[in-house]
C-alpha cells in the first residue's frame, strides 16, 4: 500500500471503498454475538485459550503445516521437522501477541521485530531485523514479487507512521492493511506469514474490536483456503480500489468465521454444563 499522497488518513479513505462499510458492519455484528453469549460471563478465559489454540493451528496451516487440531493440542515437542517448527512458531506468536499491545501503538516496528524473534529464534543474525540488500525471504507458498530492501524499509516506515498517528479507520481496515502489507513486503527472511497474521491479531485486540481475543481471524483464513487467501492478496498487491476492497472483505469474512468458531465452542461448553 502506498502511504504517500494527499489523503491525510489513507486508512480511513479505504473505509469508503465500495462494500467495505458492509464488511465492517457484518464483522461487528458477528463479534458482538460471541461477546453476548452467556457462557462468556462465566468461562471467558477458556474461550480465549481455545481461540488462541485454534488461531495458531489456522495460521500454521496457511504456512504449510495443516495439522488436525487435536494433534496441535496434544503435541509438546515442536522441534522434529519443518512442519513441527512452523506449528511451534505459530503457538509462540499467539501467546506473545497479547503481551505486545501496549508497545504496538508507540513502536510497531519494534513489535514486528519481536514477533520475528519469537517465531524464528534459531535463524542466526537475521532474526528480528528486516532483510538487507541481496537477502531473500523464505516464504515458499507466497509467489508475489519480492520488493527489495530499500522499498521494504520505506514502506515499513510509512506503515509505522500510520499506526502511530492513529486515525478514524475501522479496526478491520487497519488490520487488513497491516496483514496485507507485511505479506506483500515479506520484510524478514522467514516466517512472514505467521508474523503478518499475528500482527493482524494485535490490531484486532488493541483496537477494541476483539479485546479478549476470542474471534481468531486465522481460523477463518484457513477455512477459506490458501487459494482464496492468495487470490485476495493479489488484489491487495494490485493496489486498485477493487483489489483493496476485496482483500478487506476477505479479512472481514475471516474474522466472522473465527467468531463463528468461538460461538460453537461456547455452545459446546454450555451443553456440557447443562
Amino acid at each position: 500500500m502506498s502511504t504517500t499522497g494527499a489523503a491525510a488518513d489513507p486508512l480511513a479513505a479505504l473505509g469508503s471503498l465500495p462494500g467495505v462499510a458492509d464488511s465492517v458492519e457484518s464483522v461487528r455484528k458477528a463479534v458482538d454475538r460471541v461477546y453476548g453469549h452467556r457462557i462468556m460471563r462465566r468461562r471467558g478465559n477458556e474461550i480465549t485459550s481455545e481461540a488462541a489454540l485454534r488461531g495458531a493451528r489456522g495460521s500454521a496451516a496457511l504456512s504449510g503445516a495443516d495439522w488436525a487440531l487435536e494433534e496441535v493440542r496434544r503435541r509438546t515437542d515442536f522441534s522434529a521437522g519443518e512442519e513441527d517448527r512452523t506449528v511451534g512458531a505459530a503457538l509462540r506468536l499467539t501467546a506473545e501477541a497479547g503481551q505486545l499491545l501496549s508497545i504496538w501503538r508507540q513502536s510497531p516496528l519494534r513489535v514486528l521485530a519481536r514477533l520475528h524473534l519469537v517465531a524464528a529464534a534459531d535463524r542466526g543474525d537475521a532474526v528480528g531485523r528486516p532483510r538487507r540488500s541481496g537477502e531473500k525471504a523464505d516464504e515458499p507458498l507466497v509467489e508475489l514479487p519480492l520488493p527489495d530492501a530499500d522499498e521494504v524499509a520505506g514502506r515499513l516506515e510509512g506503515l509505522s507512521r500510520l499506526i502511530i498517528a492513529g486515525g478514524s479507520a475501522p479496526a478491520l481496515v487497519t488490520a487488513a492493511v497491516v496483514h496485507g502489507e507485511l505479506i506483500a513486503l515479506r520484510p524478514f527472511g522467514s516466517h512472514n506469514g505467521l508474523v503478518a497474521r499475528a500482527a493482524e491479531r494485535i490490531v484486532l485486540i488493541g483496537s477494541g474490536l476483539d479485546p479478549k481475543s476470542i474471534c481468531p481471524a486465522e481460523v477463518g483464513h484457513a477455512e477459506l483456503g490458501r487459494a482464496a487467501y492468495l487470490a485476495a492478496l493479489d488484489g491487495y498487491v494490485s493496489g486498485t480500489p477493487d483489489g483493496m476492497a476485496a482483500w478487506i472483505a476477505h479479512c472481514g469474512r475471516a474474522v466472522e468465521l473465527g467468531a463463528r468458531e468461538s460461538a460453537a465452542v461456547c455452545e459446546a461448553l454450555q451443553r456440557g454444563a447443562a
